[in-house]
C-alpha cells in the first residue's frame, strides 16, 4: 500500500495539533495551579454556579478559533444565556449597565472541524459573570467565575485579583456595553 506524502502531513499536523492542545491545557492548568499557590489560601469566590442556566434566553453563540491568539484560553464554541432579570435590557440593547441580579452563563464546548464544518465536543467549561454593582465594585459591578467543564466542585476563579487578571482584563473593550461582548442579533 502506498501513503502519500499528502496523508502523512495531515496525520502529523493532526498529531502535532493534539500535542498542542495538550501542552495548552496543561499549561493553563499549571499558570492556575501557581497562581494560586503563589497567592497563598484565598477563599473560594462566592458566585454560585448557575443552576438550569439552559433554560434561560440564548442570547448569543460563536466559535472562537484556536487562531484567534488573545482568546486562546477561550477557544471553543460557546453558547451565551440571560436570565430573566438581565433579559429586557439585552433585548432592548440598553440602558446600560444592567440591573443587579443579571446573570450571563457562557457554556463552553472543545470543538472539531468534520466534513467541512466545525462541531461541538465535551464541555469545556461554564463561566459566568453576576452583577452586583455594590459587591463586585473592583470588578466592574461584575462578579466573574468559571467551572471546569462544567462541574459546579471546580471553580477556577479564587479572588478578586484572579478575576481582573483573568476576566475583567479580557472584558474592558466592552465597558460600553457594560462589559458584556454579547449583543442583540435581530
Amino acid at each position: 500500500m502506498r501513503v502519500s506524502r499528502k496523508y502523512i502531513t495531515e496525520r502529523a499536523g493532526t498529531a502535532f495539533g493534539s500535542l498542542k492542545r495538550v501542552g495548552f491545557l496543561t499549561a493553563l492548568a499549571g499558570i492556575l495551579i501557581s497562581f494560586a499557590l503563589a497567592s497563598g489560601p484565598q477563599p473560594a469566590s462566592d458566585v454560585p454556579f448557575p443552576a438550569r442556566f439552559r433554560d434561560w434566553l440564548a442570547v448569543n453563540s460563536m466559535l472562537v478559533t484556536r487562531d484567534n491568539q488573545p482568546f486562546l484560553p477561550v477557544a471553543g464554541v460557546h453558547s451565551i444565556y440571560v436570565n430573566s432579570k438581565g433579559r429586557s435590557n439585552f433585548e432592548r440593547g440598553g440602558p446600560f449597565p444592567y440591573p443587579d441580579g443579571t446573570v450571563f452563563a457562557d457554556d463552553v464546548h472543545e470543538f472539531s472541524e468534520m466534513n467541512g464544518a466545525y462541531v461541538a465536543g465535551r464541555k469545556k467549561a461554564v463561566a459566568v459573570m453576576v452583577k452586583d454593582a455594590q459587591k463586585y465594585a473592583a470588578t466592574g459591578g461584575w462578579g466573574f467565575q468559571a467551572w471546569v467543564a462544567g462541574d459546579a466542585s471546580k471553580p477556577l476563579v479564587h479572588d478578586t485579583a484572579q478575576s481582573v487578571t483573568a476576566c475583567l482584563t479580557c472584558h474592558m473593550p466592552r465597558k460600553e456595553n457594560d462589559y458584556v461582548y454579547s449583543t442583540l442579533v435581530p
